[in-house]
């Protein structure tokens, strides 16, 4: 069992950590991929990002409430996957009013991924207080939070699935694969929606559903978005948009 050293001030770092490692992995990203930056802003305007803010926000901390919050009970929390939701949710309405068919999100791509390892590493230091701790195991790489139990550490599994992620994403961009041209951000949502579905099983949040949990559901919502949206952009494949995904 490996003991973690955790302090909750941990959260508030990775977040702030989160924030700036995305910030810079855009800024690198744009450099090497100039078009994506190009098509995103001939596409948006500023109420596309204000919306998209807002919308995260606003999802962040409702549905990481409604997770925690049961029996009458209510739990102040936030949530990454609250935030992803209620940024798809705030931009898909914005598109749909602006009339654009095309997916904005491929710049986003690289900075959420690195985002949300960064995020789910400040998560794990917080330790148990943060409340995304792991579900008890006697595996050997069981991580103790303070309580002198091993647990799986989830946060990591997290964070490791998506930098697997970015790696082929990144690989396949260079060698201009199609699908990380026009379709990343549908691709990550997948994997992100998959990945967190498995690790929910490894979490002690209240059932709806038989085993699942809030987060279960919503991520087979997420991963069916993905596939929906990815198919509807398979017309759009065109060099004339290589910038678009």
């Amino acid at each position: 069992m490996i003991v973690v050293p955790t302090a909750i001030w941990a959260h508030y770092a990775g977040d702030a950590a989160a924030w700036l490692s995305a910030g810079a992995m855009a800024r690198w990203q744009f450099r090497q991929w100039p078009a994506q930056g190009r098509s995103l802003s001939v596409q948006s305007e500023p109420s596309y990002f204000l919306t998209l803010a807002c919308c995260a926000v606003i999802g962040a901390w409702v549905i990481g409430s409604l997770n925690l919050s049961s029996g009458g009970h209510f739990i102040p929390s936030h949530s990454i996957a609250g935030a992803l939701i209620g940024g798809i949710f705030g931009v898909e309405a914005w598109k749909w009013r602006h009339g654009i068919r095309q997916s904005t999100g491929g710049a986003f791509v690289a900075p959420l991924c690195v985002g949300i390892v960064i995020g789910r590493l400040g998560c794990l230091f917080s330790g148990l207080p943060d409340q995304t701790y792991g579900t008890p195991t006697q595996l050997p790489w069981a991580v103790d939070l303070g309580d002198g139990i091993g647990r799986h550490p989830v946060q990591i599994y997290e964070s490791l699935s998506m930098v697997t992620f970015l790696v082929v994403y990144l690989a396949a961009l260079s060698a201009g694969r199609p699908w990380a041209r026009y379709h990343a951000f549908h691709a990550m949502i997948c994997v992100y929606a998959a990945q967190r579905f498995l690790w929910e099983f490894l979490k002690p949040y209240p059932t709806l559903i038989g085993p699942l949990n809030l987060f279960h559901l919503l991520m087979v919502g997420l991963f069916v978005y993905g596939i929906i949206w990815w198919d509807r952009g398979r017309a759009d494949d065109e060099p004339s948009i290589a910038g678009a995904v």
